[in-house]
């Protein structure tokens, strides 16, 4: 593997940009000055990041990311982590069902088991045992203001608790 130092960047970067700048001219003269000047803007990128000492930094970046793919493909060490965590996926996936459906039978028995000992106490001597659960109270209905008589619709359709909806699909013209 060659390293850094082996490499002669000035002409490689000075070839680069001078070949842009050709294909750039070419550019221009066929599609117009917009696309040669986007052209010769790429092309002088190779030389400013020789200028500017980047080039080496971008080395040492593709040194480092193929010594991790080489480590990370051919690593069984990895590869087992890998395995694992898909494993771990997997129960995190297959134990959700199970436990909705554990805690909606939990609930099932204690309603269940709450109707029992209301029986029971019923049948023993008359007395009822409180329910674990306190009882969910009920909203007293609000009064309901007479309907007002819209146009075209009869009164019967006012009362429905789908009017709201009617009236929608009625504006959009769905019927």
């Amino acid at each position: 593997m060659s390293t850094y130092d082996q490499i002669v960047s000035l002409p490689l970067c000075a070839a680069l940009t001078g070949i842009g700048l050709v294909l750039s001219y070419l550019v221009m003269r066929r599609r117009g000055l917009g696309s040669g000047l986007r052209g010769a803007a790429w092309s002088l990128l190779p030389l400013a990041a020789y200028l500017t000492g980047s080039v080496k930094m971008f080395w040492k970046m593709g040194v480092a990311i193929a010594d991790f793919a080489k480590g990370f493909v051919f690593s069984v060490e990895v590869w087992s982590g890998i395995a694992v965590a898909g494993l771990a996926v997997l129960l995190f996936v297959v134990s959700g069902p199970m436990r909705r459906r554990r805690v909606k039978s939990g609930q099932d028995k204690q309603v269940a088991g709450n109707e029992r000992r209301t029986k029971a106490g019923a049948a023993a001597g008359g007395r009822e045992l409180a329910p674990r659960t306190a009882p969910v109270a009920t909203a007293p209905a609000p009064a309901q203001a007479p309907a007002k008589a819209r146009k075209g619709k009869s009164a019967a359709s006012d009362d429905d608790d789908l009017g709201d909806v009617e009236d929608i699909l009625r504006r959009h013209g769905i019927t």
